[in-house]
């Protein structure tokens, strides 16, 4: 994770279906210290149905919703930019992870593959 913090808008993990988790990753707030800020939900058809996925990003929070419910704020609480770095230029990322630290945990089902990852709109 770079410096200029993490923000997952939506993050799957295989071996945990129809559970869709968010986060906003800094150096104080950080997963490998398990200090990260993060909250899940529970969906149904994640994986035969769009849902549309959305951050409201304010200088003073980050919201995220899914389908229209929020379940997941991350508050700045005015400390320095080790907590806070998210009013800085930023990256979007697209990212199919299947493996590594956490996909990979519990292993990895080959039967899957070839798999793809559809989007059918982003607006900024």
């Amino acid at each position: 994770m770079a410096a200029s913090g993490e923000i997952d808008i939506m993050e799957h993990v295989g071996y945990d279906p129809n559970v869709i988790h968010a986060s906003t990753h800094s150096l104080k707030y950080y997963f490998k210290l398990n200090t990260q800020k993060t909250a899940t939900i529970k969906l149904t058809n994640v994986f035969t149905e769009f849902h549309t996925y959305t951050m409201e990003w304010y200088s003073d929070r980050i919201d995220i919703f899914v389908d229209g419910t929020k379940y997941f704020s991350s508050w700045n609480e005015g400390s320095r930019w080790q907590a806070w770095p998210f009013d800085k230029r930023f990256h979007l990322l697209f990212n199919l992870a299947i493996s590594g630290d956490w996909g990979g945990i519990k292993g990895v089902d080959n039967s899957i593959f070839p798999h793809k990852m559809q989007v059918d709109y982003v607006r900024i």
